[in-house]
C-alpha cells in the first residue's frame, strides 16, 4: 500500500506540471462521460414513459369473457354464454397475487337524452370504482367517482367521457346535471380525463360509466341470469327454431296463467347475477402471463371444471403490442449508450495519444530512474497510475456535467429524465478501464525502454 501511494504521488506531481494538457486530455474522457449519464438517464426516464404509456394504453389489461352458448348447432359467439358473476371478479381480487385491480362490467346500448338533445354513445358500461384504477383513469376531469356504497345501492349516478360532453353539453360543466338512459334519470357526478382512440380506431371518450348495479337492474331491466347482456341468444333461437311455434298462445293456451297468490306462494328460483366480462389489471407487464395462469386456475376451480373440461370463459390479453413497445423502448435506450460509448473510445485515444508525447518527452527521466533501480514494472504502474488518475478525474467531472444537463433537459425541454445510479458507477468503471486499456500501450513502451539508450536521449 505504501509504494502504490507513492507511486500514486509521483504520478499526481507528473501530471501537475503541464495542467493545461493534463485538462484538455480528460476532456474527452468528461465529455464521453457526461454524454453516457445524460443518455442514460434521458433514455431511463424516455423507457418508463413508454412503460407509463403503454400502462395508459391498457396493455396490462386482461378482459375475461363468458364462453360461447350454442343451441340446436348453432353457436352464438364469444361472450354469449352465462358463467361470468360479480363474486368471480372478487375472487379473482382477492386469491390472484399478480392481479392488481378487477372490475366486473355490464354493458348497454341505449339512447342519453338530455334537454332537447340527444345522443348515442359507443359504450355505456355498468362497473365499480375499480374499473377507474384498472383502466388509469382514476384522475378525473372534473367532479368526483362514484363510490362502492353507489353500486350496493345501485344509485344512478355517472362518469362521462369528453366525447359525450361536447355532444350534449356543448361546453357547459355537466357536474350535477340529469341526463336519461332509457328514461332513467342518472346525475353526472365525473368527467373522465381526455384519452383519444385507442389503437383499434375507437374513440375512449364517448363512455359512460355507472355503478353495474344501476346499469343491470334499472336500464337493461335484467335481475336474474336468464340472458346475456351482450348476447341476442334467446331471440336468434326463435328464429332458428322454428319448432318451437308448433301451437301458437294466441289460439290455445296450454297451461293456465297462475294468479299473484300462486307466484307468491312458488316463486321461481334466483340462480345468480352474471356479467358481461372482467377487466383485470396485472401489477405490471412482467405480471401478465402469471395472472392469467391464476385467473385460469381460480375461474376453473370456481366454476367446477374438471382437466378435461374446457375453459367455460376466455382470457384475452395485449401481449404482442406489449412486447412491441418494450422492444421499442430497449433498443431507443441501448441506440443511446451505443452513441454515448463512441465519446468514451474517442476520449480514450486520446488520453492514449498524450501518453505516448508524455513518455517521448520524459524518456531521460525514465532512464535516470531505471539507472538508480528502478524496475520495469515500476515504470509500468507509474504510467498506468497517471493515466488512470486522468480518466477517473475526467469520470468524476463528467459525471457531475451529466447530472447538470439532465436537469438542464429536464427543466427546459421538459423531456422525462430518471436518475440512475446504476449509469454512475458504470462511468465510474468505464472510465477507469478506458485508462487502464488506453494506457497500457504508453506504459509497456515506456517500461521496455534501455536505460543506456535513454539517458542518451536528448
Amino acid at each position: 500500500m505504501m509504494k502504490l501511494l507513492r507511486i500514486l504521488l509521483i504520478a499526481l506531481r507528473a501530471l501537475k506540471r503541464n495542467p493545461m494538457r493534463a485538462g484538455l486530455t480528460t476532456l474527452g474522457i468528461v465529455i464521453g462521460v457526461a454524454a453516457v449519464i445524460a443518455m442514460m438517464e434521458i433514455g431511463t426516464g424516455v423507457s418508463q414513459e413508454i412503460q407509463r404509456t403503454i400502462t395508459d394504453m391498457g396493455a396490462n389489461a386482461l378482459m375475461i369473457l363468458p364462453g360461447t352458448a350454442a343451441t340446436g348447432g348453432v353457436s352464438f359467439g364469444a361472450g354469449s354464454s352465462v358463467t361470468l358473476t360479480p363474486q368471480d371478479c372478487d375472487a379473482i381480487l382477492r386469491e390472484c397475487p399478480a392481479v392488481r385491480w378487477a372490475a366486473p362490467v355490464v354493458r348497454a346500448r341505449a339512447q342519453l337524452v338530455y334537454g332537447n338533445k340527444n345522443y348515442v354513445p359507443w359504450q355505456i358500461n355498468g362497473t365499480t370504482p375499480d374499473y377507474l384504477q384498472a383502466q388509469n383513469w382514476a384522475d378525473l376531469a372534473e367532479g368526483e367517482p362514484f363510490t362502492d356504497k353507489d353500486v350496493r345501492n345501485a344509485s344512478k349516478v355517472c362518469l362521462i367521457g369528453q366525447t359525450i360532453v361536447r355532444e350534449l353539453f356543448e361546453g357547459e360543466s355537466p357536474i350535477g346535471k340529469e341526463l336519461r338512459i332509457h328514461n332513467v334519470a342518472f346525475k353526472v357526478v365525473g368527467v373522465l380525463p381526455r384519452k383519444g382512440a385507442n389503437m383499434m380506431g375507437f374513440d375512449q371518450d364517448d363512455l359512460v360509466l355507472a355503478p353495474w348495479t344501476t346499469i343491470k337492474y334499472r336500464v337493461t331491466g335484467s335481475p336474474l341470469a336468464s340472458a346475456n347482456q351482450s348476447s341476442a341468444a334467446s331471440g336468434t333461437s326463435n328464429t332458428v327454431n322454428t319448432l318451437n311455434q308448433l301451437y301458437p298462445l294466441s289460439q290455445l293456451q296450454l297451461y293456465p296463467v297462475q294468479s299473484a297468490v300462486q307466484q307468491a306462494d312458488t316463486p321461481l328460483p334466483v340462480r345468480f347475477t352474471n356479467v358481461d366480462q372482467v377487466v383485470v389489471s396485472a401489477q405490471s407487464a412482467d405480471q401478465i402471463q402469471a395472472a392469467i395462469r391464476q385467473v385460469s386456475d381460480l375461474l376453473r376451480e370456481r366454476h367446477h371444471l374438471r382437466g378435461d373440461t374446457s375453459d367455460d370463459f376466455s382470457v384475452r390479453d395485449m401481449t404482442q403490442m406489449v412486447a412491441v413497445l418494450s422492444s421499442t423502448a430497449t433498443l431507443m435506450t441501448k441506440l443511446l449508450l451505443f452513441v454515448a460509448l463512441i465519446s468514451l473510445i474517442v476520449g480514450g485515444v486520446g488520453i492514449m495519444n498524450i501518453m505516448l508525447v508524455s513518455v517521448t518527452e520524459r524518456t531521460r527521466e525514465i532512464g535516470l530512474r531505471m539507472a538508480v533501480g528502478a524496475r520495469a514494472r515500476d515504470i509500468l504502474r507509474q504510467f498506468l497510475v497517471e493515466a488512470v488518475v486522468l480518466c477517473l478525474s475526467g469520470g468524476i467531472m463528467g459525471i457531475a456535467i451529466g447530472r447538470g444537463c439532465s436537469m438542464l433537459i429536464r427543466q427546459f425541454l421538459h423531456w422525462p429524465v430518471e436518475a440512475s445510479w446504476l449509469a454512475i458507477m458504470a462511468a465510474v468503471a468505464v472510465s477507469a478501464s478506458v485508462g487502464i486499456v488506453f494506457g497500457f500501450y504508453p506504459a509497456w513502451k515506456a517500461a521496455r525502454l534501455d536505460p543506456i539508450e535513454a539517458l542518451r536521449y536528448e
